[in-house]
C-alpha cells in the first residue's frame, strides 16, 4: 500500500469520532432545499478551524452552498469533492437521541453523511497537503433535492467549477452491504424528468354525464396507453420506466363531473434518444386521446436532471484508489440506479465519477430501510470509510 493511502486509512479513523459527531449534529438539524444556511453556517465555521478559506458562499439567491479550496504543496490541476446539504419533508420516526429537532424536515436519504464525511476528508487533506500537487476544491452543494430548482446547476451557472479538471462525489446506499464501493463505468443514475398533465372536460351533474364532457375516462385511458410508449416504443434493449405519482380532479364531491383531472409522474431514461421517443410519445397520446374523448390535454414536461454518466478514466482512478484504502474485495460493480442525481450537472461539466457507499449492517435492521422513509438510517461506521475514499480519489488524482 502507498504510504500516504496508508495515512489517509490511520487519519480516517483517527477523525471518526469528530465525523460522527457532525453527522449527528446535521442529522438533528436539518433544512430543506434552498434554506441551508445554518447548516451552511456550521461548516463554514469548521472549515476554518482547519484554516480553510471560503472562496464562495451563496448560490441560487440564497446563501445556502459554499465552495473552499485546499491548496496543495505544488502546482497541478484541480479536483473537486462534492456533498450534497439538504433534508427532506419527512417526519423522523427513529427513537434516537439525535433525531430531528426540525419538525417535518429528516434527513432521510443520507446527506448529513455525505457533508460531515467531505468535511472529514477536508481534515485529512489538510494534514497531507504537502504531498498534493494541485488544488482539491470543496463543494458543499444545497438543493439536491429541488428538482428543477437544481443546487448543482446553480453551481455550474454561478462559476462553482471554474479553473477544476475533475470532479467525484458519493451518495450512501442502504440497499447494499456496509462498507462495499460501488463503482460504474459510463451511465450509473437515470435521468430524471417531471411531467403534468391536465385533461380539460364540461364539468357537470353526475346523474346526466350526457350534458357534461367527462375528463376522467379520457384521464384513464391516457395513463394506460403511457405504458405501452414503454412496452412498445422504446426497445428492449434499452430502459425506461414511466410512473404515475398523482392522480386529482377538480371535484370533490361524488356527484359532481370535473371540469378536469390532472396527474402527475416522472420519466427516467438513460439515452437521449430514447428520453425524446417518450416525450413524443406521451405528446402524441394524450392529445390525440382526450380528442377522441371530446377533451383537450395540455402536457407540461420538464427534463430536470440528465443522466449521470461516469467518465471511465476517473472509474479507473476511483477503482485504483478505493484498491488500495480498503482492498480489491471491497470494490463491487454497481448495477443501474433508476434514481436520478443532479451530480449530473458537474459531470457533465467535467470528467467526474460517481459511488455509491453500501451502509446497511446486518446487525442493525434500522440501517436496511429505504431512502427518504422516515425511518431512515445508516451504518456510522462507515463514515470514516466516506472521508477516506474522499481523500484518496483526490490524492490520486493529482498524484497522476
Amino acid at each position: 500500500m502507498n504510504d500516504v493511502i496508508e495515512r489517509i486509512g490511520e487519519l480516517s479513523g483517527e477523525f471518526e469520532p469528530e465525523i460522527i459527531a457532525l453527522r449527528r449534529h446535521f442529522h438533528s438539524h436539518p433544512e430543506l432545499s434552498w434554506q441551508e444556511e445554518r447548516t451552511t453556517d456550521r461548516v463554514q465555521e469548521e472549515l476554518l478551524k482547519l484554516g480553510i478559506e471560503t472562496v464562495h458562499r451563496g448560490y441560487g439567491g440564497t446563501s445556502s452552498g459554499l465552495i473552499a479550496d485546499i491548496q496543495g504543496g505544488a502546482p497541478g490541476k484541480c479536483v473537486a469533492l462534492r456533498a450534497d446539504m439538504d433534508a427532506l419533508p419527512v417526519t423522523e420516526e427513529n427513537d434516537v437521541e439525535y433525531r430531528s429537532r426540525n419538525e417535518g424536515v429528516m434527513h432521510a436519504c443520507g446527506h448529513d453523511a455525505h457533508t460531515a464525511a467531505l468535511l472529514g476528508a477536508a481534515n485529512i487533506l489538510m494534514q497531507i497537503r504537502s504531498e498534493l500537487r494541485g488544488t482539491v476544491r470543496l463543494l458543499f452543494q444545497p438543493a439536491e433535492e429541488a428538482g428543477d430548482r437544481s443546487g448543482a446547476r446553480a453551481m455550474v451557472e454561478e462559476g462553482a467549477l471554474h479553473g477544476v479538471d475533475a470532479a467525484f462525489g458519493l451518495h450512501v446506499a442502504s440497499i447494499f452491504p456496509a462498507g462495499k464501493l460501488l463503482y460504474r463505468r459510463g451511465p450509473c443514475y437515470a435521468a430524471c424528468d417531471v411531467w403534468n398533465l391536465t385533461i380539460e372536460g364540461k364539468g357537470g351533474h353526475g346523474s346526466a354525464p350526457e350534458l357534461a364532457i367527462d375528463p376522467t375516462p379520457a384521464a384513464f385511458q391516457i395513463g394506460s396507453a403511457f405504458q405501452t410508449v414503454i412496452s412498445r416504443e422504446v426497445s428492449p434493449r434499452d430502459t425506461a420506466v414511466l410512473s404515475i405519482g398523482c392522480l386529482e380532479t377538480s371535484s370533490k364531491a361524488f356527484n359532481i363531473i370535473p371540469e378536469r383531472v390532472k396527474m402527475v409522474g416522472t420519466v427516467r431514461t438513460f439515452e437521449r434518444g430514447v428520453q425524446d421517443a417518450v416525450e413524443s410519445g406521451m405528446r402524441r397520446l394524450s392529445s390525440d386521446i382526450a380528442t377522441a374523448f371530446r377533451c383537450r390535454a395540455e402536457l407540461d414536461y420538464h427534463r430536470s436532471a440528465a443522466a449521470t454518466v461516469n467518465d471511465p478514466a476517473m472509474t479507473d482512478l476511483l477503482i485504483r484508489a478505493g484498491t488500495d484504502l480498503f482492498g480489491p474485495e471491497a470494490m463491487v460493480e454497481a448495477p443501474l440506479n433508476m434514481g436520478s442525481e443532479d451530480f449530473s450537472c458537474f459531470a457533465e461539466a467535467v470528467p467526474s465519477t460517481y459511488l455509491q457507499l453500501g451502509t446497511a449492517a446486518p446487525d442493525r435492521p434500522g440501517t436496511h430501510r429505504p431512502h427518504h422513509s422516515a425511518k431512515f438510517d445508516l451504518d456510522e461506521a462507515q463514515l470514516k470509510r466516506a472521508a477516506a475514499i474522499h481523500a484518496a480519489f483526490a490524492w490520486t488524482y493529482l498524484s497522476r
